[in-house]
């Protein structure tokens, strides 16, 4: 059997909604903003009953995409913002629209779940913009560090890099040996003799710990070395998400936060805001406001006309006011998943009843 394609959307009439989404619906296009596509399907009648079942379908970027009715409606009745937002498309960015679609109102699925899944998804942005500013103010060289910078040995009351004290000594790691000191965690003793073979503090530059040598009996450590290991492993740590969020990102977007100055990603600002917003409205008129009513506001962050820490701070202070907002609302806890339920059994059963006939 052949897959569905969105080819076959079209030609087989089995859209119930075609939308621009996105920053179009919301008013908040810019000149580079791409036009994002959603929509929703319902399978042919015998894919239903079939081992083809597509759930989803879209395009490799991601900006088309649509949604199977069961699947759609599984994430409603989950309060998911970007599936709750098809059920409110401003007019001029409908595109279709079937008249069973209508059927999915917002009342049959807004409840207590939204303050989780609008402004818990909005605090999850204040925390990925936190770590995009520690990434943009801090970078992380490209050439990664060793074991090596990370142990230093004692010198009169302070200490020198293990590094800067072997130049002193006129050697190189490769010919010192280290042995554990008894009862002191990650201290050891650094041993150096001409002629002596050692180990030497690491095997090589790629090594992840320093290396133990056989020490001849009666030799004393030139050296108490420690290794701060647990530095060593954060460092590798950051390293390693820093070189992956580069290869990763959205390169335009970072050029437009490197170009406002301000060292945070605008547009996830933007949005950690306009999801706030809705979280609020939902809360207080049981609506869902697709098109922001204050686009300025939200464009002028975007811009990057506020300091970071400013936003940061006004996004964690209506956050921490969240819970009180909707213990208040006359919203249910959860939708009505009995109630939903039939409402798609009969959609599905009246659509494959006039697509039949």
């Amino acid at each position: 059997m052949k897959p569905l394609t969105i080819s076959d959307l079209h030609l087989s009439k089995l859209l119930l909604l075609e939308s621009i989404s996105g920053s179009k619906a919301y008013g908040l296009a810019t000149s580079s903003s791409d036009t994002d596509l959603r929509g929703v399907f319902v399978l042919p009648q015998d894919d239903l009953y079939g081992l083809e079942q597509s759930e989803q379908l879209s395009n490799s970027s991601n900006d088309i995409v649509y949604y199977e009715l069961k699947r759609f409606v599984e994430l409603l009745a989950k309060n998911n913002p970007n599936m709750l937002e098809l059920l409110a498309v401003p007019g001029d960015c409908l595109l279709h629209l079937h008249p069973l679609f209508k059927r999915l109102i917002p009342e049959l699925f807004l409840s207590k779940l939204c303050q989780s899944t609008f402004a818990g998804y909005a605090l999850t942005q204040v925390k990925k913009a936190k770590g995009l500013n520690k990434k943009i103010v801090n970078p992380v060289e490209p050439q990664r560090k060793s074991v090596l910078d990370f142990c230093y040995v004692t010198q009169g009351q302070g200490s020198v890099s293990v590094q800067e004290f072997l130049t002193q000594l006129g050697t190189d790691q490769e010919a010192c040996g280290l042995a554990k000191m008894p009862h002191m965690p990650d201290l050891y003793g650094l041993y150096f003799q001409e002629g002596t073979r050692f180990k030497g503090i690491v095997q090589s530059d790629l090594a992840n710990d320093v290396s133990l040598s056989s020490i001849p009996k009666g030799l004393d450590p030139i050296a108490t070395m420690s290794f701060n290991k647990n530095g060593y492993s954060t460092y590798c740590k950051e390293y390693k998400e820093y070189w992956e969020w580069v290869e990763k990102r959205n390169d335009a977007r970072y050029r437009n936060t490197l170009s406002h100055g301000k060292n945070y990603d605008a547009k996830n600002l933007m949005h950690t805001f306009r999801l706030l917003d809705m979280a609020e409205e939902i809360a207080r008129t049981n609506q869902i406001v697709v098109r922001r009513p204050n686009r300025d506001f939200l464009l002028k962050i975007r811009a990057g006309e506020f300091e970071y820490d400013q936003l940061v701070e006004m996004a964690e202070e209506r956050i921490a006011k969240m819970d009180s907002l909707y213990a208040s609302s006359d919203l249910p806890d959860k939708p009505d998943v009995e109630q939903i339920n039939q409402v798609l059994v009969s959609m599905r059963r009246d659509f494959y009843t006039a697509y039949l006939a």
